[in-house]
């Protein structure tokens, strides 16, 4: 383990430092502001899911076109694009009017340059550039997140307490400002990196792909449900959380407090699962990829104690940890590494997408007057049935 982590930590701590960044985009923590956004522009749950649907699956179709330029231009440029696009929508909230439109493009900004290109090109980065130890060294960057999961909420509901809704956005805007340099300094010997990195690829992992053969290609189809279910499901649970922890009695200091144990569980998972991933069959192993959260979506529908809070939301990070290094190392067992940012760019837009659809259906849900019975159900069969088909479908037909 201290070989590989002496091997590149620049760009181990790249990683680390851009995924952590991608969480202002990511779900949980715009949906730790659900009711601010809510109260301020007088919507619906249903309604708040749509804005935020419609933007988002907006940036997933065009994330597939852009997100593969990391194939083609310097990593220093396109990480200080994204890293640019992310920080101007951060001021955005801060400085524009309370007007609809202006929140769907900042909703955009957030989802396309965070959730979407800088989450991808730590990802794409980890894969890529560490050969057998790209499961470790995606456990690494992810690690990122993850810490960003566990400590983002705590924060922010202390900040709450002495800061502006908007207030707390420019602070965000502050610390990207910060990143900049930092990353920078991390990718300062990346010709040399990507020099060694062209030197290594064997003929099988040069292959290219476009993404038309991608989308025609029968073992990504068979294998995208199962990976993408995760980034469906847990968005909508997530985005809908305030709801559904009113719903079974859970207050939003307890949600701070199981965001403690996402996130500590989601790092068991990436130090678990990293390693694991390594020594496995990627093909095999993605099988078992949503146990965790089948079992956690089990006990939050039928349990109330605040307890079964704590054993959901340990799963919940268990599912998030593994599923990085584990979809990851899938994509890069069947389609090699030099296309890799164009695999990982359609899968990731598709995942964005995926995350699109589940705040507005699972929002249309709860205005209808379901609860979260109906919710759980849902995402109970989509895991029985994404992770059967792999083993009922002869990938070589």
């Amino acid at each position: 383990m201290n070989k590989f982590l002496l091997h590149d930590p620049k760009l181990l701590l790249y990683g680390f430092l851009i995924i952590f960044f991608a969480n202002y985009g990511q779900t949980f923590f715009i949906a730790l502001f659900n009711e601010d956004i809510k109260e301020i522009y007088n919507l619906s749950d249903g309604e708040f899911g749509t804005i935020y649907a419609v933007s988002t699956i907006l940036s997933s179709l065009l994330l597939i076109n852009f997100a593969k330029l990391i194939d083609f231009i310097d990593l220093k440029i396109y990480s200080f694009l994204i890293t640019l696009g992310l920080l101007l929508p951060c001021l955005g909230i801060y400085f524009f009017p309370d007007d609809i439109f202006f929140l769907f493009v900042i909703i955009f900004g957030l989802r396309f340059f965070g959730q979407g290109s800088m989450h991808h090109a730590g990802i794409t980065s980890m894969t890529r550039y560490f050969g057998k130890d790209r499961g470790k060294a995606i456990s690494i960057g992810n690690m990122g997140g993850m810490i960003g999961v566990m400590i983002l909420p705590i924060l922010i509901v202390y900040l709450k307490s002495y800061l502006s809704f908007k207030q707390i956005w420019l602070l965000t805007s502050f610390s990207i400002i910060l990143l900049l340099p930092i990353l920078f300094f991390t990718l300062s010997n990346h010709n040399v990196r990507q020099t060694k990195f062209k030197k290594s690829i064997n003929k099988e992992q040069s292959k290219t792909w476009s993404t038309l053969q991608l989308i025609k290609d029968k073992k990504f189809l068979l294998y995208l449900p199962l990976t993408t279910s995760f980034a469906f499901i847990g968005t909508g649970l997530m985005f809908h959380q305030i709801f559904i922890f009113s719903q079974k009695g859970w207050t939003f200091e307890m949600l701070g407090t199981g965001f403690i144990f996402l996130g500590a569980f989601s790092i068991i998972g990436l130090l678990i699962g990293g390693p694991l991933i390594d020594i496995l069959n990627p093909k095999k192993a993605i099988l078992f990829l949503l146990l965790p959260i089948f079992i956690g979506i089990i006990i939050l529908v039928i349990f109330e104690n605040f307890y079964f809070l704590i054993i959901y939301m340990s799963l919940f990070g268990l599912n998030l940890g593994i599923s990085a290094p584990f979809v990851g190392s899938l994509w890069a067992e069947l389609f090699g590494l030099e296309s890799l940012g164009t695999v990982k760019a359609l899968f990731h837009a598709i995942s964005v997408l995926a995350s699109a659809l589940s705040p507005v259906i699972f929002g249309f849900i709860i205005d209808w007057g379901f609860g979260i019975g109906i919710i759980g159900s849902i995402s109970l069969i989509m895991i029985i049935i994404s992770s059967l088909l792999p083993v009922f479908i002869d990938i070589n037909e």
